[in-house]
């Protein structure tokens, strides 16, 4: 048996697995990456096995995603549970998932995190390396290029185990379902929808308004990282958004109004 979360892309494949799904914009350095169910589904196996073949990573085990909202925290996130993980954002953790930029908060001696592993991701455009790899550290993508493309978990996932860990608050994998549905609703979206994201407004929200919502009404994600303001009217008209999270584009509609 698969997640219930990874089951929610599956739907996405069948339905239509070769349009664009996720694009990504960073105004301050020129990227725009864009990604299918497709090539999202092809990385999210990738870092399945690297978690379950390069890092032992077992069904309930803590994955701490300190990551901001980006394609690649698409896969890592839906690669930790596709192998059982249990989502979290705080200590104690087994592995810690974290950008580049932040790493040094862990290899500090005085540094309280304990882990077993730990991972950094670039961010960078094309999916690069890391700049610098530090001893110990595992860059995400450098290793996970070599892991297959097609991803079996070694024990079914059981939907009703603990998957995702906010504060004190556990939902199992149906319970994430449930809760995205339910936040889908709220904000509005379908199947036909394009929803424009502020990383900086979702970026402490966890993935269930940017990432989930999105995916299990069908609709298709743009997220902006550091938007240029006098370029959303145009990429809104190019990218035939339908809908806004943390920006207003006139004519277009702030999700949940």
């Amino acid at each position: 048996m698969t997640s219930p979360i990874f089951a929610l892309l599956e739907r996405r494949l069948a339905a239509a697995g070769a349009l664009p799904f996720i694009t990504y914009y960073d105004d301050e350095t020129g990227e725009r990456t864009e990604l299918s169910a497709i090539t999202l589904a092809n990385w999210v196996a990738k870092t399945a096995n690297l978690l379950q073949d390069g890092l032992d990573v077992a069904p309930g085990q803590r994955v701490a995603v300190l990551l901001p909202p980006h394609w690649q925290t698409a896969a890592v996130l839906l690669g930790a549970w596709s192998v059982g993980g249990v989502v979290t954002q705080a200590t104690p953790a087994n592995i810690f998932v974290t950008s580049e930029d932040r790493l040094g908060d862990f290899l500090d001696p005085e540094a309280e995190e304990i882990f077993e592993h730990l991972v950094g991701v670039s961010l960078r455009p094309l999916g690069a390396p890391m700049q610098l790899r530090p001893l110990g550290v595992t860059d995400f993508a450098a290793e996970v290029l070599v892991y297959g493309d097609h991803f079996a978990p070694y024990t079914p996932i059981d939907p009703d185990a603990i998957a995702l860990r906010v504060g004190r608050l556990e939902l199992t994998g149906r319970s994430v379902v449930a809760a995205t549905t339910e936040l889908a609703g709220r904000l509005g979206l379908g199947p036909e929808d394009r929803l424009l994201v502020d990383v900086e407004t979702v970026r402490d929200a966890g993935p269930l308004p940017w990432l989930l919502a999105p995916l299990v009404a069908g609709a298709s994600i743009v997220l902006c990282r550091r938007a240029d303001p006098d370029k959303l009217q145009h990429r809104a008209e190019t990218e035939r958004v339908t809908v806004t999270i943390g920006m207003h584009v006139d004519g277009i509609r702030a999700a949940g109004s």
